[in-house]
């Protein structure tokens, strides 16, 4: 057993490559792209700030999810809950929304946004930095929004969430473009369509649609693939 566990561990180092650290990221890298570094739960108060209506055009990418009553979804990164919410009002009657973090105080912030805003259907979630703790087969759809390229171990936490994933159920990966003059955002925290999908290529999904319609993100969407 403790070979076994070694064995794991070392194949999971092999993954990832020490890099010179740049002031936004990690001084780790994934398929050779630095990690960037999360934000603090300090920073809860900028997720909800008004002006994201037009920045980001939430209204656009909710569409994009093609959510239904009954629905089980995951937002992963949770936060303060901003999407986790108007998933839940898109999936109810029926249906709950999983939001999971890894940052205890943002589980706080976010089970009081959702007591005042009188949300009966999220159901916050602790994770870890390599585990969503999602209930495996259980999801129609999980979603990150400007999360993905902050998570310091993407290749397990993937894994963990195409494995929590029903099959043909989606994975949405919404990011600020990488290489887009016209994203007011620091690039470590952008990424391209092509970096997405190399990194999902990793794992048993099939690319189905990118969105590049809205302000400044990208929404691109994954099926978890049937098995063969």
């Amino acid at each position: 057993m403790i070979a076994l566990l070694a064995f794991a561990a070392n194949a999971a180092d092999s993954r990832y490559s020490t890099v010179q650290g740049t002031p936004d990221g990690i001084g780790k890298a994934y398929m050779g792209r630095e990690i960037a570094k999360v934000m603090s739960y300090h920073g809860a108060s900028w997720l909800e700030r008004p002006e994201r209506v037009q920045e980001e055009r939430p209204d656009l990418v909710l569409v994009a999810l093609d959510l239904k009553p009954g629905m089980k979804v995951a937002d992963i990164g949770a936060g303060s809950g901003y999407y986790s919410s108007r998933m839940a009002e898109r999936v109810a009657p029926g249906g709950v929304a999983y939001a999971v973090d890894v940052q205890p105080e943002m589980i706080d912030i976010l089970r009081l946004q959702m007591k005042q805003q009188r949300v009966t259907n999220v159901i916050p979630v602790l994770g870890t930095e390599t585990d969503p703790k999602l209930p495996p087969g259980a999801l129609d759809l999980a979603i990150m929004v400007d999360v993905y390229h902050e998570l310091e171990y993407p290749y397990e936490i993937l894994a963990a969430i195409v494995k929590a994933l029903k099959p043909g159920g989606r994975i949405v990966f919404v990011e600020f473009r990488g290489n887009d003059p016209n994203v007011p955002i620091k690039a470590l925290h952008t990424m391209t369509e092509a970096q997405v999908r190399k990194e999902a290529a990793a794992q048993s999904l099939e690319w189905v649609t990118t969105k590049s319609d809205l302000p400044w993100q990208h929404v691109i969407v994954f099926r978890k693939k049937s098995r063969v």
